[in-house]
Order: structure tokens, then sequence, then C-alpha cells
């Protein structure tokens, strides 16, 4: 198969390490997604109604998108470098800093993606049993915005890691065969987890929770980001870099602003409000059709896809090229919208699900590609979390704004048409603005072009 052939390339010691950081992802999401079907459940135990459930849970998303940018930041920079940025007084950073030290080592002199993977799974780990212990309204919130702290840290980290130690020529390969943590997670999680809510107690589903975090953790903390040497060149470089090297590095606005880098951002926005979609009005849409299916099907169908999709999709983009995938993905998303908004039988919703999975198994790892083909070692944290954040903005936003607006004129169906045409101003943002010019976005959505934003280091 071609995975084993891919990694039977890779010496024992840098396997050894690839492995370790699988295993701790894949216990990472197992910790997340664990919480996706009883976190509800247990905040109206406490006393909470409907509308304040569904409150505390969108405080994770605040959590998440005000820690996106910092830590992108800090992914990028040595904690000490980081430190010195910000204003703080004296005493509060030396103490933070012997802090650091004291829990991260001598990565505080490093730009660590491992640090950031730690703060993560740290975060994993603490959240689920603080939900035992401070269980009134105001205080779920303040949890639920400091747990996703851990996806803003650990995708960030994990990603930007994965690219640095891949090869370059096998980098959509690695980077497919490395997101798998993610469908896998979701899979076994929310079966783990509603299987513990209904047949123990919710301490011991908090509890194991909490256990995948800390396992995460100590996996995590066993993976070498740098060997010796390049440690060493690190810090000479930082030593000796003059003002003039240290501009090369541009800052979110820069890269914000570079269209190399708002394109991919755009495009995962729209996809972002359309999962928001599916994922908040799905079981309420199944509801109203009438007929005898189970949504969580429609997730399991969803996985499969997914999963199958990046065995050989990040592969297939090293070869022939990262902008025609994006582009069927896009179109995956296309059908499945419109298979959703015409859906009236049980197949029909699957075939949905299986195009949906689809388009998520490819957009997904071979952007991540696509963005690392597009900056430096030095920006890839800050680049990778702004244009993930993106993402992250659709899913928070996406369907509050687009039912609060069409909910009402249209029912479920529209809400689906207009989740398709989202779909579809991103295929053409995509296709008309991806490279150099309007001809070369056209053949690079296309045909196997190279990348005009691509820097030649990658």
């Amino acid at each position: 198969m071609n995975f084993l052939k891919a990694f039977a390339t890779i010496e024992r010691p840098k396997l050894i390490n690839i492995a370790t950081l699988f295993a701790s992802g894949l216990l990472f999401w197992m910790s997340m997604s664990s919480l996706l079907p009883t976190l509800p459940a247990y905040i109206k135990d406490m006393g909470a109604q409907p509308k304040q459930v569904a409150i505390v849970m969108s405080f994770f998303a605040i959590g998440l998108l005000g820690s996106r940018i910092w830590l992108g930041q800090l992914a990028d920079e040595s904690v000490d470098i980081f430190l010195h940025k910000i204003s703080l007084p004296k005493t509060i950073h030396q103490f933070i800093f012997k802090i650091s030290k004291l829990i991260f080592g001598n990565l505080v002199y490093y730009p660590s993606r491992k640090v950031i993977i730690l703060i993560g799974s740290t975060v994993a780990a603490i959240a689920p049993i603080c939900y035992l212990f401070f269980n009134q309204i105001p205080q779920l919130m303040a949890i639920r915005a400091f747990h996703g702290i851990s996806i803003a840290a650990f995708t960030t980290g994990y990603s930007a890691l994965v690219v640095d130690i891949s090869p370059p020529k096998q980098k959509g390969e690695l980077i497919g065969y490395m997101s798998l943590v993610i469908p896998l997670g979701m899979a076994v999680g929310p079966a783990l987890g509603g299987f513990l809510q209904e047949y123990s107690t919710y301490p011991i589903l908090f509890s194991f929770c909490a256990g995948c975090g800390l396992l995460s953790l100590l996996l995590a903390s066993r993976v070498k980001e740098f060997p010796p040497q390049r440690q060493q060149q690190i810090r000479e470089q930082q030593k000796t870099s003059e003002p003039k090297n240290h501009n090369h590095s541009r800052g979110f606005k820069e890269l914000f602003l570079d269209r190399s880098f708002l394109i991919p951002t755009l495009v995962l926005l729209l996809v972002g409000s359309l999962f928001s979609t599916i994922v908040t009005f799905l079981p309420l849409y199944i509801r109203e059709l009438d007929i005898n299916f189970n949504v969580g099907l429609f997730y399991t169908g969803t996985a499969i896809a997914s999963f199958s999709m990046r065995f050989f999709a990040g592969q297939a983009s090293d070869v022939h090229g990262r902008g025609r995938f994006i582009t069927v993905s896009l179109l995956c998303y296309i059908i499945s919208m419109i298979l959703l908004a015409e859906a009236q039988t049980p197949l029909a919703l699957i075939i949905s699900a299986l195009f949906e999975g689809a388009g998520a198994g490819m957009l997904i790892p071979i952007t991540l590609a696509l963005i690392s083909d597009r900056c430096t070692f030095q920006e890839r944290g800050r680049a990778f979390s702004l244009c993930v954040g993106g993402f992250d903005i659709g899913v928070a936003l996406g369907s509050a704004i687009i039912g609060s607006i069409f909910l009402d004129f249209g029912g479920y169906t529209l809400l689906f048409t207009i989740a398709g045409i989202m779909a579809t101003v991103a295929l053409i943002i995509f296709m008309t603005t991806a490279n150099k010019n309007l001809t070369n976005s056209l053949k690079f959505a296309w045909m196997n072009v190279p990348d005009y934003h691509a820097l030649k280091e990658n």
C-alpha cells in the first residue's frame, strides 16, 4: 500500500517520532469528541434551560477565536522573544518565563510547535475535570471558553509540526495521513462518550476525557521536535540575525493582506459556515422530514468518506498539484448540499454524507499543504492560525447568521440551498483568484501547473 511505502522511506527514529505524534493527536481528538454528544445533556442536568445550553456551548468559540492569533505567533517565536514583545511588568515577565522554562525546558528559547501542542493537550486534560467542580452557568461558560484554547493550540501546533518533519516531496501525503487523527477520533470518541454517559456516571465520563488528554500530553512530551544540531543552529541564527532578516517573517496583517493567504482563508470561512449549518440544522431537518433515519448514520458516512479520501488525496496532490483537488473538494460540497436540500429518502441523505465527507477529506489537508507551500518556517504557525481561523469563524457564526436571516423564509431546505451557494461562491473565488491572474488561476484550479505563490525553499 502507498502509505506503507511512504513510511518505509523514513528513518526509524523519525518514524517513531511521527507515530508518537499521531497517537497524541488521536487521544486528543478522542478527549474532545467524547463530550460532543454528552456535554449539552450535562449542562441541562445542571439546571440550564435549552437556550442557556446553547449559550454555554458557544463560549467554546470565544476561547478558540480569542487565542488562535497569539498561539500562532507563539508557534513561530520562542517563548523568550514572545514575552519580550508583550508589555508586561518585569516581575510578571520573569515569573511567566521561569514557569515556562520549568515546564518546557530549553524549548522556551526556540520557535517551538511542541510548546503549543503541550498547551493544547494540557488544557484538554484539565478542562473536563473543571466541569465537575464548577457547575454553575457562569462558571461553565468560563470553563467552556478555557476549553476552546485546547483546539486553537493543538491544531495549530500539530499541523505546523507535521509539515516541519515531513520530507518536502511527501508533504501533502504526510499531512493527509497525519490528519486521519480527526476522523478516527471523531468516530470513536462520541461512541465512547455516549456509552459512558448511559452506563456510568458523569465523574467517570469526565475522568475518561481528562485521561485521554493527559495521555495525549505525555505522548506529546516525548516528541522530538529538533535534533541537537538543529537547536544550536536556531540559537545561533537568533543571536546573529540582522533586523532586515526579521522583516522577512511577516506579521498577521501582512499575511492577511497577502492574496496567497487571503483566498484560502475566505474559502475556509465559507466552508466553515456550511459545516456549521449542517451540524446545527441537520437533526432538526431530518425530524421535519419524518423519515426513519438515524442522524448518526450521516456522520458515520461523512467520517468513512473523509477517512478514505485522506489516504490518497494528499499523495496525489504532491504529484498532480494542489489546485485541482481543492476544486474537486468544493464541487463535492456543492453536490452534497444539492442532495441534502432535495433529500426525501435515507439513501439520498447517505449519498449527501459521502460527498460531504469526500469534500472535507480533500479540502482540509490539501489546503494546509497549499498554505505550507506558500510560507516560510518562521511564519508557518501564524499562516496556519490565520487560515484555519477563517474556518473557525465560519463554524462559530455561520449557522447563527444564516439561520436568523433565512430560516423563516424557506425553512431548512432554503438553509441548505444557501449553504450550497456559499460552496459555489468559494469555488468561484478559488478558480478566479487562487494564482497570479485569472488565466493562471483557472489553470491552477483544473490543471497540474506550478503554484505562483509557492516559495522555492519549500
